[in-house]
């Protein structure tokens, strides 16, 4: 039942699929290169939609596997930057990266139950993913968090706040937060959005502090200049830009999760 619940059900669409779609009723641009333009990132659109279900059945089946093996046991919450999308692998998102950070200094390999979703926002975290972790009949040795991206055009302000201070508040004690990338000088409004999005990583900041939990300043890692680090949609990091993200989870990883396990 545990596995039932965790597959991906209930899918809906992010903002970057609503363009997408949009986009795509738009087709009929004037100006050829345009169009060249808007089919060249519609294909990387597309390609990253197939790398959400591929992962997300990656992910699964490792899932089973973390279930039944031993070892120290790392849960990840969040959304499809959690499952790698957008990496050559998903063993090429954070989560892989930091994995591989952490392979050296522990005598037995780390287990990851991934229960993040491509597409979920922080109330699904808290709803559907939170409870999945309460039920493990096992303390996880590290969780990590991070969720907020698709909320940012798909969820009332007020909401969004008070979702992520509920969701952090029941954050287990092993957990590690990650804030947002702020998308200054990315895409047309991303000057625009970046004050909003530094609010949001104000209510993160707070909410985790009060709970004395670690943020991953993924919002200074994960920086300008933005060219080279994202993949072909231009939404999603690449290896380089998922780099950067797993350095910032490493260097906020409590001091018990570097110790050898």
């Amino acid at each position: 039942m545990f596995m039932r619940r965790g597959q991906r059900g209930g899918d809906h669409s992010t903002p970057i699929g609503v363009i997408h779609q949009l986009v795509l009723r738009w087709g009929d641009a004037e100006c050829a290169t345009t169009r060249r333009s808007v089919q060249r990132w519609l294909d990387g659109v597309a390609f990253v939609d197939v790398q959400a279900r591929t992962f997300a059945d990656f992910w699964q089946a490792q899932n089973k596997a973390a279930l039944v093996a031993e070892g120290p046991l790392w849960v990840v919450l969040g959304d499809s930057t959690a499952q790698g999308v957008g990496a050559s692998s998903p063993l090429h998102g954070y989560v892989g990266q930091v994995l591989a950070g952490l392979a050296p200094r522990s005598t037995r390999p780390w287990r990851v139950l991934n229960l993040s979703r491509s597409g979920a926002q922080a109330r699904e975290v808290l709803t559907r993913q939170l409870p999945l972790l309460h039920e493990l009949d096992q303390e996880p040795d590290l969780v990590t968090c991070g969720v907020g991206s698709n909320d940012i055009l798909g969820t009332l302000p007020r909401r969004f706040h008070s979702t992520l201070r509920q969701l952090i508040e029941r954050l287990p004690r092993s957990s590690v937060v990650l804030d947002l990338p702020l998308p200054d000088g990315l895409w047309t409004i991303g000057g625009l959005c970046s004050p909003y999005v530094a609010g949001v990583n104000r209510t993160i900041h707070t909410a985790a502090a009060r709970r004395g939990l670690p943020v991953a300043e993924v919002s200074r890692h994960f920086a300008r200049p933005w060219r080279g680090q994202f993949a072909a949609d231009r939404f999603h990091p690449n290896d380089v830009g998922y780099r950067h993200q797993a350095d910032a989870v490493l260097a906020a990883l409590p001091r018990t999760a570097l110790q050898d396990q």
